[in-house]
């Protein structure tokens, strides 16, 4: 089984639902990180074959070594079909797995809090099951955005497409931020460090 710190990129697809109409849904919240991460290194997600918006970087160098490459891309399919451009995006650029690292909103923790993860089911989430589905296993690595569960007896799936609330946006940009700042330490310190450090930088003192 491979290891997520070995060689090569990392593939950091952030997931949402394509069109004006979600872009600010708390399902969108995974395709919002990867988009600011491009932003903050000056590139643009072009389009790709593999129906995913896309763009190759390299991390600034640190102490004359050159920083590490990723691949960020945003599948350009609706969330329940994110499979198809993610496997296709593995084979592409011949990324293992193992180095995928998908962003995606996450019911099951309270909202602003971040947490990385490696393999284990989906928590009903339609991406997340559609990429395992895909690639033929659950082994690959999860930057989980805490939005919290729906008020009173709402359903998650009407929740998880309204957009954030007016109270709620000044945080949910600075969860985006934070999420940015833990793909850097994914590929900068290596998955087991970065997964430490995130994890209990997210954690309520």
């Amino acid at each position: 089984m491979a290891e997520p710190d070995g060689d090569g990129p990392w593939l950091v697809v952030g997931l949402g639902n394509p069109g004006p109409k979600y872009a600010g849904n708390r399902h969108n919240v995974g395709a919002r990180v990867v988009a600011g991460l491009a932003a903050e290194l000056g590139a643009r997600l072009g389009t790709h074959r593999s129906r995913a918006e896309v763009a190759e970087v390299r991390l600034p160098p640190r102490a004359g070594v050159p920083g590490p490459r990723l691949v960020l891309a945003v599948p350009s399919s609706f969330m329940n079909e994110s499979g198809g451009p993610v496997s296709g995006l593995l084979r592409f650029f011949r990324v293992e797995p193992a180095r995928l690292l998908v962003v995606h909103d996450e019911l099951d923790l309270p909202f602003g809090r971040l947490r990385l993860k490696r393999d284990g089911g989906e928590g009903g989430h339609n991406g997340l099951r559609s990429i395992s589905q895909s690639i033929a296993t659950k082994d690959y690595c999860r930057l989980r955005l805490g939005i919290g569960r729906p008020p009173g007896r709402m359903d998650p799936a009407d929740f998880v497409l309204r957009d954030f609330s007016g109270a709620e946006r000044a945080d949910a940009e600075l969860m985006v931020a934070e999420a940015v700042e833990a793909v850097r330490d994914v590929a900068v310190q290596g998955w087991e460090r970065a997964q430490g450090e995130v994890n209990a930088r997210s954690d309520p003192a």
